[in-house]
């Protein structure tokens, strides 16, 4: 039996989200802005008619106006993204349990057993789209195909609001003239290699040698090559994007250059308060804890330790991520960002061995993490505000909007 693949994509998601919460906004060009005070002033997304002036998502809010004098920027609201996405998940989920996200905005859906062939297929894409429109305001456009690669390229070939079918049988017809950039997993970097072999089309892509794209590429040519040739079969898997995975973590820009050690453990204490509500919303803890620290002239560094025991304290995670900065950082130059991860997740089920030399570290570890449980529970009858560190209390280094990060495994809330 052939499978029957769908891929959603809802059209420019973020801004499109906007205009249904802001009806005023429609039919004006608009983008959702970082704020450029906090020095996140680039465009984040924006809708079709920003789009006509030549903006474009990642370009500084600087350029954007010179562009659109009249467009409007709005700040991000990630916590109705995260609404929207989790209603328009619920709609694909009437019709298959197997619903696979690709960020917040994008999904695999597998249909195969539940349609009767393709055409049944691009039915059911036409009914999603029709019920999204009605009960989200939203648009999507829909790819159909027989995996999971031409599905995807099919719900990009037509925008907005669109269902296209890429068929098994002449799928080459179709797409074999495209650019192989338009394939999923064709970067930038792999696009000028593939080109500098004479390779710009999905069909020169789908004939060359498969040995070559091995030995140019490794493993990533052939299965590009396996794409290519419709070849791929890889499945849809049902997961929640707001499932942990392998890390959890947190980051922020600072609005001002960070120049002292009070002022990192002041950041690094707000940012693994919320490292520790997802592990505890996921019933993981961390066996070790990453630290990012770039510099005001962006060079990036990284490094990362185990913890004495696993936790989901957020005061342990800070502690060492503390530590570990201490130990690492030269202080050659003030700091532009600081970023959290708590890696090497266990599930909270599972026991860890207690050292007999070590158990001073578990008993504190025990009492911080009872003390965090209280404090997850008064914050999630009273909210986050209700109760925080003092040392948190001065926001300078803090930005006003919250940039979340997005993680292996799903989108931090």
């Amino acid at each position: 039996m052939s499978r029957i693949i769908l891929h959603c994509d809802m059209n420019n998601f973020y801004a499109s989200v906007e205009c249904v919460m802001h009806p005023e906004l429609k039919g004006r060009p608009i983008a959702v802005c970082g704020d450029s005070e906090d020095r996140h002033g680039i465009v984040l997304a924006k809708n079709y008619i920003a789009k006509e002036y030549g903006i474009r998502t990642a370009e500084t809010v600087c350029n954007a106006v010179k562009k659109c004098p009249e467009l409007v920027m709005i700040p991000p609201h990630f916590e109705e993204y995260m609404k929207y996405s989790r209603l328009a998940r619920e709609i694909y989920g009437r019709y298959t349990p197997l619903v696979e996200p690709f960020g917040l905005d994008e999904c695999w859906l597998d249909l195969t057993g539940r349609c009767k062939g393709e055409q049944d297929g691009v039915r059911i894409g036409n009914e999603i789209k029709s019920i999204i429109r009605r009960e989200l305001g939203l648009t999507v456009s829909v790819g159909v195909s027989f995996n999971k690669v031409f599905a995807k390229l099919g719900s990009d070939l037509k925008k907005p609001d669109a269902v296209t079918l890429i068929p098994k049988n002449g799928f080459l017809s179709i797409i074999g003239g495209l650019p192989v950039s338009e394939l999923i997993g064709v970067g930038g970097s792999t696009g000028e290699m593939l080109g500098r072999y004479g390779i710009f089309t999905v069909k020169q892509l789908s004939s060359f040698s498969k040995g070559m794209l091995g030995q140019m590429l490794g493993k990533c040519g052939e299965e590009l090559w396996y794409n290519a040739n419709g070849l791929d079969i890889s499945p849809v898997t049902q997961r929640d994007p707001e499932t942990v995975d392998k890390s959890v973590g947190n980051g922020i820009t600072a609005p001002t250059d960070i120049e002292s050690r009070d002022d990192v453990w002041r950041v690094m204490l707000g940012l693994a308060n919320e490292v520790g509500h997802r592990l505890s919303e996921n019933g993981k803890r961390a066996a070790s804890v990453s630290i990012q620290i770039k510099d005001n002239e962006l060079s990036v560094k990284q490094w990362q330790c185990p913890l004495e025991c696993p936790t989901q304290s957020p005061y342990m995670i800070a502690k060492q991520a503390f530590r570990l900065f201490c130990d690492s950082y030269s202080w050659r130059r003030p700091i532009r960002a600081v970023s959290v991860r708590a890696i090497n997740l266990v599930s909270d089920a599972e026991p860890s061995q207690v050292s007999f030399f070590k158990n001073t570290a578990h008993v504190i570890n025990e009492q911080s993490e009872r003390l965090g449980r209280t404090v997850e529970g008064i914050r999630g009858r009273f909210g986050d505000e209700i109760i925080r560190n003092a040392i948190t209390l001065d926001k300078s280094k803090l930005p006003r909007h919250k940039i979340p990060n997005t993680l292996p495994g799903g989108v931090r809330k």
